[in-house]
């Protein structure tokens, strides 16, 4: 088994590398003159069963093109194997034509990766479920939850208490999960979306008044969606506001405008690396997703289930 880390997030790399006990294969990237990009893996690969750990975030084609660079080195190298270990897929967001002659991006990145010569792709909550289905090679979709769930009992509580909010329609599915799992109540956030990064808060459907509500949601970008949804509850007599984000983008002034919103805390993992103005903001924690992507990472080399991971 060898583990390869990619530039866009060394420090998950190598928290992964340490759960595994397995130590990061060095590689050569680097970056020419005109930002091409070179990939050099330092070690013999020949029939190994190859990991390559990559996150798609910003600068999102740079670390794309890294990947597939990446991709052909290993491919070229003989590798047995090769998954793409994606903690947060780039793109995701484009997985529907929204106009007339708009893309489908997210098809188009999974076709790039599938051509790059990759076997298997592991990732962390997709956009979409469907997603999965633009590969033609396997997809493990990792959930959140087994590291939410156990944060949320130590920092939060559980029970009739605390109330599942889905920011929009399209979360609901998540959130109605995320409940079930902590015998919490469920809300939902009705959304109208005017055009691309605003959003404004219309309603919110469910009984919020007194209770500690726990919003929950895959991607916090500019975070005007958490903030506006935060202050409505907090509206309708919500006694306390959290949010729990698998992929924190945070883009923009995406932590200035949380830091000074009614949210009490952003919780978010580590499938972006932090910068520094995330790790300085009082009300945003960052929890490691390293044991879950590791774990996976192990059954797939030893041909276990993963699902049992979430059972």
């Amino acid at each position: 088994m060898k583990l390869i880390a990619g530039t866009s997030n060394v420090p998950l790399s190598e928290a992964i590398s340490a759960y595994l006990d397995v130590p990061l294969t060095p590689a050569n990237i680097v970056r020419f003159s005109d930002e091409e990009i070179f990939v050099e893996i330092m070690d013999n690969v020949r029939g190994e069963d190859a990991f390559f750990i990559q996150a798609t975030s910003y600068p999102a084609n740079d670390h794309l093109m890294e990947l597939l660079i990446a991709m052909d080195a290993l491919r070229r190298g003989s590798a047995r194997r090769i998954t793409a270990v994606i903690p947060y897929f780039g793109y995701a967001r484009q997985d529907r034509k929204t106009s007339s002659r708009s893309p489908i991006s997210a098809k188009l990145v999974a076709n790039l990766i599938t051509a790059a010569g990759v076997d298997r792709v592991l990732t962390m909550e997709l956009h979409a479920g469907q997603i999965q289905g633009f590969f033609d090679i396997p997809v493990d979709n990792l959930i959140a939850a087994p590291v939410f769930v156990p944060h949320i009992e130590e920092n939060v509580g559980t029970g009739g208490d605390v109330c599942i909010v889905s920011p929009d329609v399209g979360g609901v599915v998540r959130a109605r999960a995320l409940a079930k799992r902590l015998g919490a109540e469920l809300a939902i956030i009705d959304k109208r979306r005017e055009k691309a990064g605003t959003s404004e808060v219309m309603n919110v459907i469910g009984t919020v008044k007194g209770k500690t509500c726990i919003m929950v949601d895959d991607i916090v970008d500019s975070g005007g969606t958490l903030c506006n949804a935060a202050a409505v509850l907090k509206k309708k007599g919500a006694k306390a506001v959290y949010a729990y984000v698998v992929h924190g983008v945070l883009s923009g002034k995406a932590v200035e405008r949380i830091t000074s919103s009614p949210l009490k805390k952003l919780v978010i993992t580590d499938s972006i690396a932090a910068t520094k103005a995330v790790k300085e903001a009082h009300n945003i924690e960052q929890v490691t997703i390293a044991p879950l992507i590791g774990e996976a990472a192990r059954r797939i080399h030893e041909e276990r289930s993963i699902s049992a991971l979430f059972k």
